[in-house]
């Protein structure tokens, strides 16, 4: 058996001391990397969602004011007529009264 010094054997045993002294430290280290990289996704991911609402909203309003441009003139006119003959406004009227009144009390 070969004779080993014992500086080399002080300077191994502080190494090791070393390392198990900053494997916690190296661990929370690994922990936090981990934790920031999962919240840059998830903002990622929340930018995503927003463009795509956007998109979808865009696309709705374009959908109604192609509707509204395309809505013919004539049918528009029977159908105001047909609102002006049910009595609509004036149950509107009436009913912007009543909800009036109980603003006041």
């Amino acid at each position: 058996m070969a004779f080993v010094s014992q500086q080399v054997t002080d300077a191994v045993t502080q190494s090791n001391v070393k390392v198990i002294g900053e494997a916690p430290a190296m661990a929370m280290g690994s922990i936090y990397q981990a934790m920031a990289h999962s919240t840059g996704i998830l903002m990622q991911n929340a930018v995503a969602a927003q463009q795509q609402q956007n998109t979808l909203a865009q696309a709705a309003a374009n959908q109604g004011v192609m509707q509204i441009y395309t809505l013919d003139t004539t049918a528009a006119a029977g159908a105001t007529e047909k609102v002006a003959q049910t009595g609509v406004s004036d149950n509107l009227t009436s009913l912007l009264t009543v909800l009036k009144s109980f603003q006041g009390q």
